[in-house]
C-alpha cells in the first residue's frame, strides 16, 4: 500500500470514529476539555500502531480499545496522584470533604476514627472505600481507577466495608 493511500485510509478512520470515540470517551470523563484531549490521544496511539491492513470492522473495535484503555489510564493517573494513605493527604490534594458534611464535625473524633480504621484496613480495601465514599466516584470510575471490573469493585466494597465494621467493632469493646 503506499503511502498517500495510508493516509487516506487514516483519514477515513478518523472521520468516521471521531464524533464515536470524543462521545464514548466524553460519557466516561463528564469534561470537555479533558475528552477531546484524551481523544487526541486516543488517535495519536492509532496512527502509532494500526495496521490499516485491517478491515474496518476490527479497526473499530481496536479504536474502542484503545479508547478504553486510555480511560483508564486516565483515571489511574488522576486519582493515583491523590494520596490515599490519610485524611490530610485527600485534604491536601484538594478533596473538600462529604458535601453534606456537618461543618460541626469537620475535625472531631468521628474523623479521626475514620482515619484510623482507613489505616488499619489493607491497602486495596483502603483505596475502594476512598475512591467511592470520599472521592465520590462511581463504581464505573472505581473500576477504572482501580483496573478490576464493576462486579469486582462491588465485591471488594463489600468486604471492604465488612473488615471496617469489624475494626470499628473491636476498637469499641477496647475502649470499654
Amino acid at each position: 500500500m503506499t503511502m498517500r493511500a495510508e493516509v487516506q485510509q487514516l483519514e477515513q478512520l478518523y472521520q468516521e470514529h471521531l464524533d464515536r470515540i470524543y462521545h464514548f470517551v466524553y460519557s466516561h470523563v463528564r469534561n470537555q476539555e479533558v475528552a477531546e484531549d484524551l481523544t487526541s490521544q486516543i488517535f495519536l496511539k492509532a496512527v502509532r500502531s494500526l495496521d490499516l491492513e485491517q478491515s474496518a470492522h476490527s479497526g473499530s473495535a481496536w479504536l474502542f480499545r484503545v479508547a478504553h484503555t486510555t480511560i483508564a489510564d486516565y483515571w489511574r493517573a488522576h486519582y493515583c496522584r491523590v494520596a490515599t494513605h490519610s485524611l490530610e493527604e485527600l485534604v491536601e490534594a484538594g478533596w473538600e470533604g462529604p458535601s453534606d458534611a456537618d461543618p460541626l464535625l469537620v475535625g472531631n473524633r468521628a474523623a479521626e476514627r475514620v482515619e484510623d480504621i482507613l489505616q488499619a484496613l489493607p491497602e486495596r480495601d483502603r483505596e475502594v472505600l476512598i475512591c467511592r465514599f470520599l472521592l465520590h466516584l462511581s463504581v464505573r470510575q472505581t473500576a477504572l481507577n482501580m483496573g478490576m471490573t464493576e462486579t469486582n469493585v462491588r465485591v471488594m466494597q463489600y468486604r471492604a466495608l465488612r473488615r471496617a465494621a469489624n475494626l470499628e467493632s473491636v476498637r469499641a469493646r477496647e475502649a470499654h
